[in-house]
């Protein structure tokens, strides 16, 4: 059988609201999703061992290949289908690790996405969709890869008709555990940070047919929660922020999902790709990516 390929596209968190943490321990969250034009690339080569090799110029940051979450969907997904056909995953590894976009459950939902087409089931199989919940909280959204506003703990996803947006994503190379940020924000077991009629007031998003700035405007009245408690954690992101924010036309800079990777807005990929120069010859050692949101 051919080789079958999937790209793993970066998640960008546009906002992030932690509503509350529930008496399980979860956190309670809402945030305004969007995926990279940047992504790692997996590919799969049908036969009869499951198993996962590493390539790419952040390879090594991935550590024992035997945690790697493509292979905890995989086997997870084995479990439940009967006589499942799997076979040798490669994954090409450019996304940094930790770091607040994705890159591990982008991986793993590629994977799911990889096997759901040699299996013939659906992205919406019951399985497909337990497995995603149960590999990590981040998978289902990137099941999908679309914008949308995820609630809950990843679980619900309603989609959004997000434009394309310019933008510019920085991360310093130094990981940053989501444990740890959440750790920091310090909320109890059942403590709410917002109240119900927070949540029913609650500004609706822009429609299909809104510009690029009506989105700029509506994601600047709001934020990032972890943003606070991740630069307790590791203050180099206030560098990065900084330094986005010191580019010229960056029209709303932003820490993505609990850290370290921030992001810039900006009116024209010419913009962001100006900016994204001036950061590397400044920033030489971080990890920089000029592109699109969508």
């Amino acid at each position: 059988m051919p080789v079958l390929n999937e790209e793993a596209c970066a998640k960008v968190n546009l906002t992030l609201q932690v509503n509350g943490r529930r008496a399980d321990g979860y956190h309670d969250l809402e945030s305004v999703v969007a995926f990279a034009d940047c992504a790692d690339r997996l590919t799969l080569s049908p036969g009869s061992n499951l198993d996962l090799k590493m390539s790419g110029p952040l390879a090594q940051a991935c550590g024992e290949t035997s945690d790697n979450l493509v292979l905890k969907a995989a086997r997870l997904l084995a479990e439940r289908v009967p006589d499942m056909k799997a076979g040798s995953f490669t994954l090409e590894k450019v996304l940094p690790v930790a770091a607040g976009i994705g890159g591990g459950s982008a991986d793993a939902a590629a994977a799911l996405r990889l096997l759901a087409q040699l299996n013939g089931l659906a992205l919406d199989d019951p399985r497909i969709v337990e497995v995603a919940q149960l590999t990590g909280a981040d998978v289902p959204v990137c099941v999908r890869s679309r914008g949308c506003v995820m609630t809950g703990v990843g679980e619900t996803l309603q989609p959004l008709s997000l434009p394309k947006i310019p933008c510019v994503m920085v991360n310093p190379g130094i990981p940053v555990a989501t444990r740890d940020v959440f750790n920091a924000l310090g909320l109890r077991s059942g403590e709410l940070r917002v109240g119900v009629t927070d949540v029913l007031l609650r500004d609706r998003w822009p429609d299909e047919n809104a510009s690029l700035e009506d989105w700029v405007e509506a994601l600047a009245a709001s934020a990032n929660d972890l943003e606070a408690p991740a630069l307790r954690v590791q203050p180099v992101i206030g560098e990065v922020i900084a330094a986005l924010n010191a580019t010229n036309g960056a029209w709303l800079a932003r820490m993505s999902g609990s850290g370290a990777t921030c992001f810039a807005i900006y009116e024209n990929t010419a913009e962001a790709g100006r900016a994204a120069e001036q950061i590397r010859r400044d920033h030489p050692g971080w990890w920089v990516h000029a592109g699109t949101l969508s």
